[in-house]
């Protein structure tokens, strides 16, 4: 056994080698799709050193971003070929692949880089964290009570730009001697001022009630099991597609099945059972979505169900119905003191009656007034544009403090940041080089 997955890591190492080359040759081909921003003109940089499996991460900030940019130019700089390639296509951003360290360095030489933005916990950000005049700034991909929102790395980071006070109360009950108070800036989320217009609609709104079902991934370890496909989704779909008056749409996270051969066949089980009930009734247009937009599934949807993940507090911010499947691992960490403690719980014996969970919701004014107050705690306000207007408010405090300490250390000589032996090239990893 042990050298049948040798032979297999080893293959795999081998077709990733291949597929980044491929990949660097198209972009050498394409150098033109790439042009280099103009030295001195890049003041914000967000970096993005994942492969293509979590560009999610990174794709629901294009819209905040480019709002962004209209005030202070905002380049993305990517590790990945695969990456850069499709944020190139997506972003309507200036995007920088940036291969080795030595070009990461000419390219922060070359520009004005004050703001570093990171929405994820890649290994490779502390090949950025060595350049020290400039602001290095954790902005996640999605506010949460996972235990993700928690973790220690957030003190690798100068500042983090969280959601509201839900974020604030977490950080300073789960972390020891962090300075939650000037580190932490509650800016909402801004990718909700975006949702309504994120995608066009695949289907035209009718009388059927529109059940979004947006479940995560199985989870790498016991603590972080919180995906539904296996336990609930299967029973959850078929009841949703047997409702003449229902109307399912499921997106499941990208990454659901990498681990777990069951919950992949749990997965594709309900994507062609999908199918199957459009192939029956043309005019019920449920909908498997794996598009990279997000934002009219959380607008638009009567009802969504959601397991623990950013998911849940995207749909929070919109202030509509949300049901959450509870997990069925014992060891799946539940923070019960803030939204989840008075969330509508959906658990796995009870999934295949779920319409009845989804009227309760739809008709209940206590439960809307529980989404509203639980939407101002993890939120603030959520009125057009005011998530927006934080976003940009924190990245000038940012930049004001830039500014001063510019001042206060005028005239240094600026220290050699450079490490030649972190110049690495992760293409035949597994999973990465893509």
């Amino acid at each position: 056994m042990s050298l049948r997955t040798d032979i297999t890591s080893a293959r795999k190492v081998f077709r990733n080698i291949i597929r980044s080359r491929r990949t660097r040759r198209e972009i050498v081909r394409r150098e033109r799709e790439f042009p280099r921003p103009e030295a001195g003109t890049i003041r914000i940089a967000v970096y993005f050193a994942d492969t293509r499996v979590n560009l999610y991460q990174i794709r629901q900030w294009y819209a905040p971003l480019r709002e962004l940019a209209k005030v202070h130019p905002v380049a993305i700089i990517t590790r990945s070929p695969g990456s850069a390639l499709t944020i190139n296509e997506e972003s309507g951003l200036p995007v920088m692949y940036l291969r080795s360290v030595v070009e990461l360095e000419e390219f922060v030489a070359e520009q004005d880089i004050r703001i570093v933005l990171y929405v994820n916990q890649n290994t490779k950000n502390f090949q950025m964290f060595r350049y020290g005049r400039m602001w290095h700034t954790f902005i996640n991909h999605g506010e949460s009570d996972k235990m993700y929102m928690t973790t220690n790395q957030f003190k690798a980071y100068d500042y983090a730009l969280v959601a509201g006070q839900a974020a604030i109360d977490r950080l300073s009950r789960k972390l020891w001697d962090f300075d939650v108070e000037r580190k932490a800036l509650p800016i909402g989320r801004p990718q909700a001022d975006h949702f309504a217009g994120e995608g066009e609609l695949p289907y035209t709104p009718d009388e059927r009630t529109v059940v979004l079902y947006a479940p995560t991934w199985e989870g790498d370890r016991p603590a972080a099991a919180y995906g539904s496909i296996a336990s609930h989704g299967v029973a959850l779909a078929e009841a949703v597609l047997a409702s003449p008056r229902h109307r399912l749409v499921y997106r499941p996270h990208p990454r659901s099945g990498v681990i777990d051969e069951v919950y992949r066949a749990a997965n594709e089980r309900i994507i062609q059972a999908i199918a199957a009930a459009n192939a029956q009734d043309a005019s019920a247009r449920h909908v498997f979505d794996d598009g990279p937009a997000l934002g009219w599934q959380l607008a638009h949807a009567d009802v969504a169900i959601t397991d623990i993940s950013a998911m849940v507090y995207d749909r929070l911010a919109t202030g509509r119905p949300i049901i959450v499947a509870r997990p069925v691992s014992p060891d799946a960490e539940i923070d019960e003191e803030g939204f989840l403690g008075s969330a509508e719980w959906l658990r796995a014996p009870e999934a295949g009656r779920v319409l009845e969970l989804v009227e309760k919701v739809q008709g209940d004014p206590a439960a809307r007034e529980n989404l509203e107050h639980w939407a101002r705690h993890h939120f603030g306000d959520t009125s057009p544009g005011a998530t927006t207007a934080r976003f940009h408010a924190a990245i000038e405090q940012l930049m004001g403090e830039w500014a001063r300490h510019a001042e206060l250390h005028a005239g240094e000589p600026r220290s050699s940041e450079s490490d030649p032996l972190d110049d690495e090239d992760d293409e035949g990893m597994p999973g990465g080089g893509d």
